[in-house]
């Protein structure tokens, strides 16, 4: 099958939907330290999920893995490292910005980098200004761009019409703008990475579309093995950090129960938080009880899991964009931030911000779903 861009877009709406809900499992977490279920979940996302997935629909994986240009694995895994950073950082700015806020700025930066750099750096982009399609792409990207910045200010109003202690009982209880700020830019250009280490790792998909094609598979699943690769990367970065931190702040009992705090979780008593601490029955209370603490694992887990789809279907859509699948990470940034969004509205972040402040958020909402019609509509041309 060849391109088709509409089709590409609705991949991309899902792998979106995917990214923004990841975080929603971590919420009912207790007692856990950000450090534990940031690395549970990591497992589940960058080692399990990828390898599971590309081992039951691309045939000779492990064969695909050795057969590859060493020079490209390095550089897929180098990217990779590259994105975990990006990613490691990513969950911070969620943690002081909240959901729509702190992926509103993170994948603006995210989105730029991201798809202009790859085009820019491999001469693809003195073409792409030249022909009608790609001029359309890229007023699809100004557009994607210009409702960040519009997302950006309705959460810059939010900081300062929000009270600190709603701010708490939205899970928020770490909110700072001016850390999480800082962290989210970091975390945006950090995170452009993955886009670098899926184009290194494109002789590898190629490589494996043939197999695919010799098998009478669906071309579709041919990134799937460039996934497994620039998420290893990922997720040594990710380790690294996370036992730092583990042997930092002695956490690695929590593992087997040991209490520690959820950042990301809400304030009010729930039967299984510190704030329920009975000194004269520490051995019954002290400790996160064995349903609890499975439950903890599960969570993390398909939290891992959720954040893996949007890749997965990420390298569909990208399949599916013809030659100026660049563009992919643009539709696949704006369909995160819509998703975000909606999350936070969800969720009530924006409930006791001003009509302005809800406006501009609804503002921007609608200019990403444009930009993303606008970008798979200059695909479109190019096919024809």
């Amino acid at each position: 099958m060849g391109p088709n861009p509409f089709l590409g877009v609705i991949f991309h709406w899902i792998g979106g939907l995917a990214s923004a809900s990841n975080f929603i499992p971590f919420r009912p977490i207790k007692r856990w330290s950000w450090e534990i279920y940031w690395i549970i979940q990591g497992i589940a996302a960058w080692i399990v999920a990828p390898a599971i997935m590309a081992f039951l629909l691309v045939p000779n994986l492990a064969h695909l893995l050795q057969s590859a240009s060493p020079a490209d694995m390095r550089q897929a895994f180098f990217w990779g490292c590259l994105w975990g950073i990006g990613g490691l950082t990513f969950g911070l700015s969620i943690r002081y910005l909240g959901i729509g806020l702190g992926y509103a700025i993170a994948l603006g930066f995210c989105t730029a980098f991201g798809t202009l750099m790859p085009p820019i750096f491999n001469g693809q982009i003195t073409t792409i200004v030249h022909r009608t399609g790609g001029q359309v792409i890229l007023i699809g990207i100004a557009v994607c761009l210009a409702a960040i910045a519009i997302n950006g200010w309705a959460g810059y109003l939010k900081d300062a019409e929000v009270p600190p202690e709603e701010k708490s009982e939205l899970g928020e209880r770490d909110y700072s703008f001016g850390r999480g700020l800082a962290v989210a830019v970091f975390a945006g250009i950090m995170s452009s990475c993955f886009a670098y280490g899926l184009a290194a790792g494109k002789p590898l998909a190629l490589l494996a579309r043939q197999e695919l094609v010799r098998d009478g598979r669906a071309e579709l699943w041919q990134n799937l093995p460039v996934l497994v690769v620039v998420l290893w990367g990922g997720f040594l970065t990710n380790l690294i950090w996370s036992v730092i931190l583990i042997a930092k702040n002695g956490s690695g009992r929590q593992f087997l129960g040991a209490p520690g705090s959820n950042p990301m979780g809400a304030t009010k008593p729930t039967g299984d938080t510190l704030m329920d601490f009975d000194p004269l029955h520490a051995g019954v209370t002290y400790r996160i009880r064995p349903v609890a603490l499975l439950r903890n694992y599960g969570l993390a887990s398909l939290a891992g899991v959720i954040w893996y789809f949007q890749f997965f279907f990420y390298s569909m859509g990208q399949t599916k964009m013809g030659k100026y699948d660049f563009s992919s990470w643009t539709l696949h940034m704006a369909s995160i931030i819509i998703f975000a969004n909606l999350w936070g509205i969800t969720l009530h972040e924006w409930k006791d911000t001003s009509l302005r402040t809800r406006l501009l958020v609804g503002v921007g909402i609608l200019m990403l779903v444009l930009s993303t019609v606008i970008v798979g509509y200059g695909n479109y041309l190019e096919t024809l």
